[in-house]
């Protein structure tokens, strides 16, 4: 008989930049603080905002661009996969959409969406921007210029709590494609019960945090892992070590 969404068990996905780079999406940690040749505080701060916006802009119109020309890889399709015997809430750090198109049907996206604008007057005014990209003079249904619907650095992360919230629900956590180094994203992993297991997918991960570790890529990993909890539930995860 089919489990009803309340029946299955909850496993709460924590990703981040290491998934996308496997589509071929660049990150700014990989190029020695660089992102795409820019500084970080160029091109991703309120202060880059204030002092050159067709610059910000620009460079998140390239970024939607490159987006655009990707496709989501073998951990994307397996993380939805998962789906069909547990509930999944992925939280994600990244901002792009491609565990959606994965098929990954509930996901929180911690930074923001790249293929969202929102008010620069009225941050509760959020556009899909669907094919198109934002531009100066475009404006919000108050007269302001649209910014792209990202938290950059130096800004609240106003879905944490969310995420902290949902997190505490899991009987399962994956973290997957993130060292854990980044705050406020980092704490989640600790949010959960003590009891609940955590499996960490990725090559760079740091044994901060008492878990499975599978210290390989997550295109490479995931669809076994994926296959095993399928298979195996997640009760017992002693076989993990054979992946």
């Amino acid at each position: 008989m089919m489990k009803t969404e309340m029946e299955r068990q909850h496993i709460v996905v924590l990703s981040g930049a290491g998934v996308s780079a496997e589509s071929g999406i660049n990150t700014f940690r990989d190029s020695d603080g660089l992102w795409e040749n820019h500084r970080v505080e160029d091109v991703a701060t309120p202060g880059a905002w204030h002092k050159d916006p067709e610059l910000v802009l620009r460079f998140y119109n390239e970024r939607r661009q490159q987006i655009r020309g990707v496709e989501p890889n073998a951990a994307h399709k397996a993380l939805a996969s998962l789906e069909d015997h547990f509930k999944v809430t992925v939280i994600t750090q990244n901002i792009d959409d491609l565990h959606e198109r994965g098929g990954s049907s509930e996901v929180l996206h911690l930074h923001g969406e790249i293929f969202k604008a929102r008010s620069t007057l009225d941050e509760r005014l959020v556009y899909d921007l669907g094919r198109n990209d934002i531009y100066p003079g475009d404006l919000c249904d108050k007269g302001s210029q649209l910014r792209p619907h990202i938290v950059w650095f130096g800004e609240d992360v106003p879905c944490y709590p969310i995420a902290h919230e949902i997190t505490q629900t899991a009987d399962l956590i994956i973290v997957v494609g993130t060292s854990l180094q980044v705050q406020p994203a980092s704490f989640l992993a600790s949010a959960a019960p003590y009891h609940v297991a955590r499996i960490v997918v990725d090559p760079k991960a740091e044994a901060d945090v008492p878990a499975f570790y599978l210290r390989e890529k997550a295109g490479a990993v995931m669809p076994s892992l994926v296959e095993y909890l399928c298979e195996k539930g997640i009760s017992d995860l002693s076989g993990l070590e054979k992946l």
